[in-house]
């Protein structure tokens, strides 16, 4: 048994039917995609879901950056069950059964807000060797309303019992007063909230949002190219990963009780962590390029893995350590999943 009790990490963003494929380079090429990189749909990305399911082998996954996160944590820590919420808007239709019943097997606590207006939102997943291109169509996860869910009494209880909050950035472009609520929160109480870069479109089209909800930022995780953009949107002035890491832990804060941490990963270089006073480099497991079956999720699971360790108030290089065993078990496998049980101690 952890550390960690019912429902003290609590998660929210957009659930979303992962439908992933190899695909070739021509196929990103006439949806004009980069091969790395996320983005959310638009009306040109319409038949790419129809011509992905036609001309490639598909494979659904329950996905959702942030519902991934508190999953891979759930199944780090094992028991209890349930250590993880996760709050989020779906439809009434097929594909939101299936993240229902999806999330009931991973043991996390869901409560999603339904709706029928919109139906489940999905994610395209683009595999072309290790990398993967993500097109989201977020349909009812865009639907998500304060008034209707979060700050229902049964809901805002299982905020309140929560210790870890975290965010994917992605959610700053549906709820940005619900993450309020929930940062507020956790600082006014001296819990920790975390948020995710995400993506370098965040960054760049929602720093408003983004910056909105800085001043609440614990932790603060990104990969090196939304750190990237993310200094260039700052002005920072400079491209150096340690250097991005020390300018966003010195932002301003409102809990000045705990100072901000940031961690940013590379792939497969160094994970950089900017915390205290000082800026500490730690190198990934190594890996054989061949057992790389497919990258996607592989931040989520980073993310989740450091979570794992953090609700059970373990020191932030055990919860580097697990973060890198958590991403490197999901590198050998289809989109985001885990075997039975972690072999990490």
């Amino acid at each position: 048994m952890s550390a960690a009790s019912s429902n003290s990490l609590f998660g929210m963003g957009n659930p979303l039917l992962d439908i992933s494929a190899v695909v070739d380079k021509d196929f990103l090429d006439k949806y004009a995609l980069k091969p790395n990189d996320q983005i959310l749909a638009e009306d040109k990305h319409k038949a790419l879901f129809e011509e992905l399911v036609k001309k490639f082998k598909v494979e659904y996954h329950a996905g959702g950056a942030t519902q991934n996160s508190v999953k891979i944590a759930q199944w780090m820590i094992q028991e209890p069950h349930n250590v993880g919420t996760f709050f989020g808007c779906i439809g009434k239709d097929k594909f939101g059964e299936i993240l229902k019943q999806k999330a009931e097997e991973s043991h996390i606590d869901a409560h999603y807000y339904e709706q029928d207006e919109e139906p489940t939102g999905t994610c395209a997943a683009c595999i072309t060797g290790d990398n993967r291109s993500l097109v989201a169509n977020l349909a009812a996860a865009n639907c998500y309303k304060k008034d209707k869910h979060l700050d229902l009494e049964e809901n805002w209880k299982l905020v309140e019992k929560a210790k870890v909050f975290y965010i994917a950035g992605f959610f700053l472009t549906v709820s940005v007063e619900s993450i309020l609520k929930v940062a507020k929160h956790a600082s006014e109480n001296n819990k920790l909230f975390c948020l995710n870069l995400s993506a370098p479109f965040i960054c760049q089209f929602f720093k408003d949002n983004l910056m909105q909800v800085m001043p609440y930022v614990d932790v603060l995780f990104g990969n090196e190219t939304e750190a990237a953009a993310f200094a260039k949107e700052q002005d920072f002035e400079t491209e150096d990963i340690e250097e991005i890491a020390k300018k966003a832990q010195a932002l301003p804060k409102v809990n000045t009780k705990r100072q901000r941490v940031v961690v940013v990963t590379q792939g497969k270089g160094d994970t950089v962590m900017a915390s205290s006073d000082k800026v500490e480099t730690f190198p990934v497991l190594k890996i054989d390029p061949k057992n790389i079956v497919d990258t996607n999720g592989a931040g989520d699971a980073f993310v989740g893995g450091f979570l794992s360790e953090l609700v059970q108030e373990k020191p932030l290089d055990q919860c580097v350590k697990a973060a890198h065993y958590a991403g490197n078990v999901i590198i050998r496998r289809a989109g985001c999943t885990f075997p039975e049980k972690p072999d990490f101690n």
